[in-house]
């Protein structure tokens, strides 16, 4: 059991008289969160599963006398996979206008907008939060450095899933293909009433194989027999089923640089390389690299949104093949990042260096990737470690 390093900033908002929505892909702990909050209210927390038909039906009303008989009596209320229920948007926000003083979790394996075509009714009502696959800053609290950094291996071939992580080999193997067999895009079947998955499943594979590439819509598209707006579209659904992330390229129009281009990564690895039933060793696989550029990439998103820095996040590119894997544009200034598996000197790009003169560069490799994706990860780490001693 980890600590979730968002518990502390869900808790703290909900004295604040907004709705809760947690959202985060099926299996990354969600449930065990909310749970975990809720025991804390003890009797006054009240848990509904969003799965069950009955509660969906009651639910998805939206009459305020049903919804009255779904919090009465209780302090805090969490409904779990939210998205499940028809016009949820509107149903919570009949609870905060009517019942103020309650306090609302909602969680959910895609976002509302997805599962409901609507999600003006919440709109100045809640507070969001994402919920990924364990991060690395939250595994420090119970391994140290030199644990973590003999365990860099294993998290990029089998991921950071919860049950995953602490499985033996051929059982994270068995989870991950179950995960990816039946609960990766559930939701966008049911909502989207998409009849091929094999097309979704394929586009996957691609986008599984092309990771630290630019991504072709066009050419995907050829290859899967798809027009370029429906493999647009499916992107934009696994995103929203937060499966995948995309950057942008980063331009400020010189006439060099790439300025249309995306770049699509995996939040989670293990369920990349699941997708392409390699989970062999790094040391002979040719995609090690690339491998290496999502997980720092994936990890730097995570501890930004962990964080609750919400910073604009790009790569940079020229059509001369100057590059740098990551930009970070926070407080007015850039930041730029070139991610090496093997420590190779790398300097930083000429046309980049005239052209942002005040932008910081660093190259990121094993020796120094902790700090980068778990900042000063010592002195909180030990923050939180004293805060369970006191716990307990």
């Amino acid at each position: 059991m980890y600590n979730r390093i968002i518990q502390k900033d869900v808790e703290k908002w909900l004295e604040r008289n907004k709705i809760i929505i947690i959202y985060g892909a099926r299996q990354v702990g969600k449930t065990t969160l909310v749970k975990q909050i809720a025991e804390k209210f003890e009797e006054k927390a009240k848990y509904y599963d969003c799965d069950f038909g009955l509660i969906r039906e009651k639910l998805g009303k939206s009459e305020k006398p049903l919804i009255e008989n779904f919090l009465k009596g209780y302090e805090l209320i969490i409904f779990d996979e939210a998205q499940r229920v028809k016009n949820i948007g509107l149903s919570l926000k009949i609870m905060r206008d009517n019942f103020p003083e309650k306090k609302i979790i909602a969680t959910g394996s895609s976002s509302f907008d997805l599962a409901n075509k609507i999600s003006e009714p919440l709109t100045g009502r809640t507070i969001e939060f994402l919920l990924f696959p364990l991060s690395i800053r939250e595994i420090l609290q119970k391994q140290d450095r030199f644990e973590i950094e003999g365990a860099i291996e294993n998290i990029i071939r089998f991921g950071l899933y919860p049950d995953v992580y602490g499985a033996g080999e051929e059982a994270k193997k068995d989870l991950l293909f179950n995960i990816t067999n039946n609960y990766l895009y559930k939701d966008i079947l049911e909502f989207e009433n998409i009849k091929k998955s094999d097309q979704l499943f394929s586009l996957l594979q691609l986008l599984a194989l092309q990771i630290g590439n630019e991504v072709s819509f066009d050419e995907i598209g050829r290859q899967l027999g798809m027009n370029k707006l429906t493999v647009q579209k499916y992107v934009d659904l696994l995103e929203k089923s937060f499966v995948i992330f995309s950057l942008h390229s980063f331009s400020r129009n010189l006439r060099k640089e790439i300025s249309k281009s995306i770049k699509i990564y995996f939040w989670d690895l293990g369920i990349r390389n699941a997708l392409v039933n390699n989970f062999n060793s790094l040391a002979i696989r040719s995609d090690a690299g690339a491998l290496w550029e999502n997980f720092c990439v994936a990890e730097r998103m995570k501890f930004n949104f962990n964080s609750r820095k919400f910073i604009n996040s790009y790569f940079w590119r020229t059509y001369d093949q100057q590059e740098i894997d990551l930009i970070e544009e926070r407080d007015g200034k850039l930041f730029g990042y070139e991610i090496k598996w093997n420590a190779k000197k790398y300097k930083e790009p000429k046309l980049w260096r005239e052209a942002y003169k005040n932008a910081k560069f660093k190259i990121i490799n094993k020796e120094n990737c902790l700090e980068f994706i778990a900042g000063n990860y010592r002195k909180e780490i030990q923050g939180i470690r004293n805060l369970i001693e006191i716990r307990n």
